[in-house]
């Protein structure tokens, strides 16, 4: 779990800015989302998307790779 100790000078900003790098160096937030159960129906295009464009490249990639060896 992330924290940071606070310096004697430090102000809120500075504080607040370590917390979230910290948070995003341990993919806390991206964790978070994945486990959540309900997708929103963007979510659910955004991965639509992403998994047709990875089809439609591991296919070009099998094709390129069957029509160099012809």
């Amino acid at each position: 779990m992330p924290g940071i100790s606070l310096r004697p000078d430090d102000n809120f900003d500075i504080a607040y800015r370590r917390f979230k790098k910290q948070v995003d160096r341990n993919l806390i937030v991206t964790e978070a989302r994945a486990r959540r159960f309900y997708e929103t129906q963007t979510e659910k295009r955004k991965k639509q998307k992403i998994s047709a464009r990875k089809k439609i490249l591991k296919r070009l990639y099998m094709m390129r790779r069957y029509e160099s060896r012809l």
